[in-house]
């Protein structure tokens, strides 16, 4: 069975659909919805597939070095689908409620059709190993980080760099997209070795 490790970075919505979002925004305070202040929305849409966009997607298949895509967000779609057709085993944190999602709602939304039909049926280990999921086995709400299992589990934390999360969109408008990518092969690499640890593979 081939195991692909995966992360994915994301930032919000292009300069061009702000105008569309601020009508979003307007609309929503006018129906008494509580909403954060305008700036502040459009910066969450890097966790919305409907307008968010993939910046970066990096990768490895079993033992192999981890790799990234990045650049054109299309293009970094069509070459994980692609990647997809060689794999069983989709393993990430977190990856059921945020980035196979987001990749499956960006695919969506830029007609790239998935090579694979993933089923997101809770409470199984296949064909999506969500590693989070896995932790709290499932209870609700998902207590823990990719930084704090890391730690829990004695291995150095992607977490404790120049970039984290919260910095990635600032770091694509700076060009610091290397920056941006070694951050995510981080996170692949200590996702993949906790993985490990959790089923067993390596004390």
């Amino acid at each position: 069975m081939r195991k692909l490790f995966f992360d994915i970075e994301t930032i919000p919505a292009e300069d061009d659909k702000h105008e569309v979002l601020r009508g979003i925004h307007a609309k929503k305070k006018e129906d008494g919805k509580k909403v954060k202040e305008e700036e502040e929305f459009i910066a969450d849409t890097s966790f919305n597939g409907a307008f968010g966009r993939i910046a970066c997607l990096s990768y490895a298949i079993d033992d192999e070095p981890v790799k990234t895509f990045c650049g054109d967000e299309r293009k970094i779609l069509e070459d994980f689908w692609e990647l997809a057709k060689q794999v069983d085993l989709f393993v990430g944190f977190n990856v059921m409620d945020f980035d196979l999602r987001f990749i499956y709602q960006r695919s969506m939304i830029l007609g790239i059709r998935p090579s694979k039909e993933l089923s997101f049926a809770r409470y199984q280990k296949f064909p999506i190993y969500d590693v989070l999921c896995e932790w709290v086995k499932w209870a609700y709400p998902k207590k823990g980080t990719l930084h704090e299992l890391a730690i829990a589990f004695g291995f150095p934390s992607s977490k404790e760099g120049e970039i984290e999360g919260k910095d990635v969109a600032q770091a694509f408008k700076d060009g610091r997209i290397k920056e941006i990518s070694e951050y995510c092969e981080k996170d692949v690499e200590v996702t993949r070795k906790i993985y490990k640890r959790m089923v067993f593979e390596e004390k």
